[in-house]
């Protein structure tokens, strides 16, 4: 009988169980979430310092050992204090106002990455909070629990006043952080527990707690459910953050909750270690140039905004940081400013987007004062002429950017001669990209994807020296080269001058290339008019030689005997190879067999067949190729160019156009 009851007993207590695991959304009150979790808010108020000023009510009800009571004293001190005054906002009025896109999100619909997928419910009552999206995408899952989704409905609740748009977030956090208990306190890559998503629902949730701290459609139970799991937040990014711009995000969410919170017990040493971390962080991350190491336009961008950000906490913290780091942060904007591309674009490159510059700019030009940035953001529209420039060489990233002028119909090139990078590298020295009169004619294929179906087709394009425009030397293309330099690039590696831009670079190692062969590209950009490319590969032995010229999606490209050349309504651009080579030359296009070519993704997830032309020779030994890249407005026929002469130490080359109107410019070789 006695082990009868007992059966009963705990298949009862496991009943019991299930059925508060799916009424988690009737736990609302204090007195139930501490009915329904009283180890978590005991271990709760163990975070915090009972001794700091205005917990005194929370910690004589502790001691008393009533729970309940000590967490509504600590409820009703975060309402009255002064804490994150610049978080808290005014409740707006009520309204029935609605937006198509925050309705979409509580449908449990969310677009990530510009896949859109609809988060189901598990059996447990719970939303799948491992669920990778319709492409099995594990950056799905990951982005999915950064909690942005619900920071966009935070601001359409403040825009519109819509109570359902408050009550969704309140029960979209209260869900989330019940089934995401117990926190496990290791190092994780899993879909909830992995540094970036810590990092990014440490900020979120900070404005929530304080922007809602006053509403009538936020839970106590859910304020409470928060106070608990950000100091586990905090403990992760305090203890597995990783390096480079991965440790700006997760060290400036642990900032982020040491000073919006000071009342945890390590508060204070949380704090301290942020601010000694960033700023070691920032002299290993950028270079004197002022780029970040990774030596991605669109991670240098995600770098920078932690930075500001941590600025930022400590300016509200009111911790000053050493001249140092504020004097990297103007060089880190002053990169974005002098790369910006006419139309407002960065430089697409690694593993990054097409990401849109100006406004961010323009943003910096106000707050540093900075004249220059904005004319140059503004295409000469405002601002002041910056003294040095158009064109601008950054040494330690190796990276030329050229240019005509500051106008929106400028030339812009992008020659990379610098070192692999420390992340989110692809195999792509010796790279030109090329855009002209509002136009991105030659290009970079972009990132595609990092993981799931879109992934396991293209990444390896992406990643690879077949989606970019340099040369492969017998079908094979460059091996990782050095991840970082502890030197800038001499002052022979470059030259800018008022009429025109030098610089060159050299690659000797190529995937299961057997024997010795370097590429050396040298690019020469006369100024207003074109650019010259001069390829040279010094071999051991007979080499299949193919010279790869991406272009935009939007180009309408055409052949012309050797000559490749777009016929675009505005902004165009030829190819034109000098000398007496001989090549073989195909367009390719959204190819998949036998191997993925002609293929270019601006964005995450976004992608598009390109035309690839692709040069093809034999040569039996050294061997050097000239290139004219002439643009044009309008279409212009019959352009030609030619080696006049050629030395050891220079190459003439004679361009003539359409007007028969020679210009002879020489290359230093």
């Amino acid at each position: 009988m006695k082990t009868k009851s007992i059966y009963l007993l705990f298949a009862f207590l496991i009943i019991s169980g299930m059925l508060s695991a799916q009424k988690w959304q009737e736990i609302k009150s204090v007195e139930d979430v501490c009915r329904a979790y009283p180890d978590e808010m005991k271990r709760m108020l163990g975070e915090f310092n009972l001794d700091y000023p205005g917990l005194e009510k929370v910690k004589a009800a502790q001691e008393k050992g009533n729970l309940t009571e000590a967490c509504e004293y600590l409820l009703s001190y975060y309402k009255n204090s002064e804490n994150a005054l610049h978080l808290r906002k005014s409740q707006p009025a009520a309204t029935g106002q609605t937006n198509a896109a925050a309705d979409t999100i509580l449908e449990n619909v969310f677009v990530i990455q510009n896949v859109r997928g609809q988060v189901p419910w598990g059996d447990d009552g719970h939303r799948d909070w491992y669920y990778k999206g319709p492409n099995n995408d594990r950056e799905w899952a990951w982005l999915s629990n950064r909690h942005s989704q619900i920071s966009h409905v935070l601001g359409v609740y403040f825009e519109t006043g819509n109570p359902k748009y408050a009550r969704h977030i309140d029960l979209f956090l209260r869900d989330f952080i019940i089934k995401s208990m117990p926190y496990p306190g290791v190092k994780s890559s899993t879909s909830v527990w992995r540094g970036l998503e810590v990092a990014a629902r440490a900020k979120v949730w900070s404005r929530i707690f304080y922007g809602l701290l006053n509403s009538e459609y936020i839970s106590p139970a859910t304020q409470l459910l928060m106070l608990s799991s950000l100091p586990d937040h905090a403990h992760y990014n305090r203890n597995f953050h990783a390096g480079s711009n991965w440790l700006t995000m997760e060290i400036s969410a642990l900032a982020t909750v040491a000073t919006n919170f000071p009342e945890y017990k390590k508060s204070e040493e949380w704090l301290a270690y942020s601010i000694e971390t960033m700023i070691e962080s920032m002299k290993e991350q950028v270079y004197p140039d002022g780029v970040q190491a990774e030596l991605t336009s669109h991670y240098h961008i995600v770098s920078l905004s932690n930075f500001e950000l941590f600025k930022q906490i400590c300016d509200h913290a009111n911790r000053q940081l050493p001249d140092y780091y504020l004097k990297n942060l103007e060089l880190m904007q002053n990169y974005l400013a002098q790369t910006v591309r006419p139309n407002g674009t960065g430089i697409l490159n690694n593993d990054g987007d097409l990401d849109y510059n100006r406004n961010r700019i323009l943003d910096a030009a106000a707050a540093y004062n900075r004249h220059d940035w904005e004319f140059i953001a503004s295409n000469g529209q405002s601002g002041k002429a910056p003294e040095k420039g158009p064109s601008y060489f950054f040494p330690w990233a190796g990276q030329l950017i050229s240019r005509s002028g500051f106008d929106a119909d400028a030339h812009w090139s992008f020659f990379d001669v610098g070192p692999w990078g420390s992340g989110h590298q692809h195999s792509d020295k010796l790279h030109i990209s090329i855009a002209a009169y509002g136009r991105d004619l030659l290009v970079d294929a972009g990132r595609f994807a990092y993981t799931g179906e879109v992934a396991e087709k293209f990444r390896g394009y992406a990643r690879g020296s077949q989606g970019h425009n340099v040369l492969l030397i017998d079908g094979k293309g460059q091996e990782p080269g050095p991840r970082k330099t502890e030197k800038p690039l001499s002052e022979k590696h470059r030259l800018i001058t008022g009429k025109y831009d030098y610089a060159w670079g050299a690659f000797s190692k190529f995937i299961d290339v057997e024997g010795e062969c370097t590429h050396t590209r040298r690019l020469y950009y006369d100024r207003g008019n074109f650019w010259v490319v001069v390829d040279e590969v010094a071999t051991d032995r007979p080499r299949k030689v193919e010279a790869l010229w991406h272009w935009h999606p939007d180009c309408e490209v055409h052949l012309n005997g050797n000559n490749v050349s777009t016929q675009n309504k505005r902004g165009n651009l030829q190819i034109i190879p000098a000398g007496n080579q001989k090549w073989e030359v195909n367009f390719v296009k959204g190819q998949e067999n036998p191997e993925i070519q002609g293929w270019y993704s601006k964005e995450y997830n976004k992608y598009k067949p390109n035309v690839a032309s692709v040069y093809t020779t034999k040569v039996e030994s050294d061997s050097k190729f000239v290139w004219v890249l002439f643009p044009s407005e309008k279409v212009e026929t019959g352009v030609r160019a030619e080696i006049i002469s050629e030395s050891s130490k220079e190459i003439k080359v004679k361009v003539i156009n359409e007007r028969n109107e020679e210009r002879v410019v020489t290359v230093p070789l």
